[in-house]
């Protein structure tokens, strides 16, 4: 696959952007309901906004990898790095909270679609920023070509 090339698509546009809008709007609805203190109220709320920029920074840092844009091992570790201390943080702080077991479920689901979201909305954003890019010749080509 060359660097012109992508896999922009409406319809998985729409669902990456109701995904990560409806986990965060969820988390923070939870957050916001949840009878707890709000210094924990803050903490996860930091983690899902740590979680949210750590994997759109490492989904553009892998992707730049792998078209051929230089990047820095310290920025590609740092974003793997704060990743994983956000998945780290809320595990921690779901294991070790007085929530019911259901609660907990509902706030790990909702931060993991928020990831996932991330991800996704950026990979199409990047996605349709190339197919904006792409001269009317090079788009007609990349139609005709077998899947």
């Amino acid at each position: 696959m060359d660097s012109k090339s992508s896999t922009y698509s409406p319809a998985f546009s729409i669902v990456s952007w109701i995904a990560l809008v409806g986990g965060i709007g969820t988390y923070l609805l939870g957050l916001w309901n949840a009878e707890m203190q709000l210094n924990e109220k803050g903490y996860y709320f930091a983690v899902l906004v740590l979680g949210l920029f750590s994997s759109a920074s490492y989904q553009k840092t892998v992707r730049d990898k792998y078209e051929g844009i230089p990047t820095t091992p310290i920025y590609y570790i740092t974003c793997l790095a704060a990743f994983i201390i956000s998945v780290a943080l809320l595990i921690v702080g779901l294991w070790n909270a007085t929530l019911l077991l259901s609660e907990k479920g509902f706030y790990g689901l909702a931060f993991f679609l928020s990831l996932f979201g991330t991800v996704a909305v950026q990979k199409n954003i990047r996605d349709g920023g190339i197919e904006r890019t792409k001269e009317p010749a090079e788009v007609a080509n990349a139609e005709d070509l077998p899947e």
